[in-house]
């Protein structure tokens, strides 16, 4: 059964931790800068449960434990690079974490492990079943408050994405067949087992029990597809043997089948080219959601992380939208999704979006027909001719010769309805499609733009590099892509929290930097800034002239010399 959690946490007067700490470790526990103070404010108070109702029957069962400590327990667990039984020593014995998780008393007990495993399993359930993500959900919503009270500007907006690689070994086709046909074969009862012939049972096996790496270390080329020829034989025989079988494991040797064989005539299995392997393909039978790409010299099997965040000059900027999704899905998918969803997190329209050329395409031409889009680079070797749509025609300039010339409307291409051009040059017609004419005039515009404002792009790559500095060989703990999506939400509410406690500090700073005072009044200054919010008053001189007679005559009472 559903109940929220109190985000006031009630003191126990003999399980009070400060009340157990000396005097100076007090004022370090007691301190609203402190990163635990910080946390348990900026992140574990701002978590709304209700998203997580629909998780728990309205009427019967025990209530459940408080979700704003168990969401924060996982924020924390990605934020530290802990393992799992590091995150429940932390939130056993550090008094800094429990603070963090509105743990204040020594007796505030942690929900069990079975509990914090048990939601993360319904999260999962629950976004396979409705495609709702509550994880996702809590990142826009903590978001969007944070961006309504720290008043961060949205209209300008830069993304990137990168490759990182699921918690998988690199297999080859003949390992993929083979670990898929023995995780089906392993789900199978003795019973159900009977269903194949003694020979089909024989083989399997010895399958199961060969290891698939070993095999393909000692066998020549030939040896590979010999033995992959045969598992599609027996793997079609299975398929049709167990077709009343709907189980995952099986939808997945028959997924691994269709990408890996095919039927020819008078039913006779073929294993296809490589050609015809899609980079969709299952790489890995432990996490099917994965994919591969080959970027530049980077070989990846898993996923794309695309981040979108706010620029601000002088302000606070936050991360306001990550994407996971398939590792060969191309950045251009990005976009319209990023947008979108940066709109309704900040409430504010999007009036400038700087990216690479990767995240280009007449689709998204169209989409942000309202937005500046700021490219910092096209993707493919620049070309020689400089093209120009004008009323008259298609004009070319040779950039190396500076010669221009007016282009010849040339004939469609069959089944084709765009315009395309040629010239004559000494090696024949070179041709232009408007592909080429939308190229040359994005590198144009390109070009024609300040340093400056080309340049607002690069911090992006910073933020990359906060997400994904945990990792190991740019590989994350987890397979799937639900478990990668939660990784990364967690990664970015902890890099939007350091930024804020940064840009917390730093207003600070220069609020007592402007006022020009010695460091004990200073230090009494800050006193009254805490009760009176004197730090975040917009009119300081106005603070000077008022504040100032109080905070001296103060000081004069309590004896305090200037």
């Amino acid at each position: 059964m559903f109940r929220k959690s109190s985000k006031e946490p009630q003191f126990d007067i003999f399980g009070s931790v400060p009340s157990l700490l000396t005097e100076g470790a007090v004022l370090k526990y007691n301190d609203k800068k402190h990163w635990h103070n910080q946390f348990r404010q900026e992140v574990v108070n701002r978590i709304d449960e209700t998203h997580y109702k629909v998780l728990f029957n309205d009427t019967m069962g025990a209530p459940n434990a408080s979700i704003r400590l168990l969401a924060g327990m996982m924020i924390l667990k990605e934020a530290f690079g802990w393992s799992d039984s590091q995150l429940f020593e932390q939130c056993q014995f550090n008094l800094l974490t429990r603070s963090a998780l509105g743990l204040i008393n020594l007796n505030d007990s942690l929900p069990a492990e079975s509990t914090y495993y048990l939601l993360r399993q319904r999260i999962y359930e629950h976004q396979k079943q409705n495609g709702e993500d509550l994880l996702g959900k809590t990142f826009e919503q903590i978001t969007h408050g944070q961006i309504k009270d720290f008043n961060v500007n949205g209209c300008n907006i830069r993304m990137d994405s990168k490759l990182i690689g699921s918690n998988i070994a690199f297999f080859s086709r003949y390992e993929i067949i083979h670990q898929t046909l023995c995780k089906f074969y392993k789900t199978l009862d003795e019973q159900t087992k009977l269903r194949l012939s003694d020979s089909d049972r024989n083989q399997l096996k010895d399958i199961s029990e060969e290891e698939a790496a070993k095999t393909v270390y000692r066998s020549t080329r030939e040896d590979i597809k010999s033995r992959s020829h045969s598992l599609g034989v027996l793997i079609y025989k299975i398929l049709n043997t167990f077709a009343d079988i709907t189980t995952e494991p099986y939808q997945l040797l028959q997924r691994v089948f269709d990408e890996q064989y095919k039927i020819v005539e008078d039913q006779q299995i073929q294993l296809r080219p490589k050609e015809e392997i899609s980079s969709g393909s299952v790489q890995s039978p432990h996490d099917p959601d994965s994919a591969f790409r080959h970027k530049g010299d980077q070989k990846v099997k898993g996923y794309s992380v695309n981040i979108t965040e706010t620029i601000s000059d002088e302000g606070l900027n936050l991360i306001t939208n990550v994407i996971v999704e398939k590792a060969n899905l191309p950045d251009t998918e990005f976009v319209q999704q990023a947008i979108k969803a940066t709109a309704e997190v900040t409430g504010q329209k999007v009036e400038t979006a700087h990216t690479d050329g990767a995240y280009q395409s007449p689709d998204n031409d169209e989409f942000c027909k309202d937005i500046d889009m700021v490219f910092t680079g096209i993707q493919g070797e620049q070309s020689r001719y400089d093209l120009e749509l004008t009323p008259e025609g298609l004009m070319v300039t040779d950039t190396q010769t500076g010669e221009r010339v007016q282009a010849t409307l040339a004939k469609k291409l069959k089944n084709s309805k765009e315009d395309r051009w040629y010239i004559k040059t000494t090696k024949g017609s070179r041709y232009f499609n408007q592909q080429a004419i939308r190229t040359s005039h994005l590198r144009r515009t390109m070009t024609n733009r300040p340093t400056e404002e080309t340049r607002k792009r690069n911090n992006v790559e910073a933020t990359i590099f906060q997400l994904s500095f945990p990792l190991r060989n740019n590989k994350t703990k987890y397979r799937g892509k639900f478990k990668q999506k939660a990784w990364a939400v967690c990664r970015c509410l902890w890099v939007n929290f350091v930024r804020i406690m940064n840009f917390m500090k730093q207003t600070c700073q220069r609020t007592i930097k402007t006022m020009e005072m010695p460091a004990k009044v200073v230090a009494i200054c800050e006193y009254f800034s805490l009760k009176l919010n004197f730090h975040r008053n917009p009119d300081r001189q106005f603070s000077k002239v008022i504040l100032l007679p109080i905070i001296i005559i103060f000081s004069i009472y309590i004896n305090v010399p200037f």
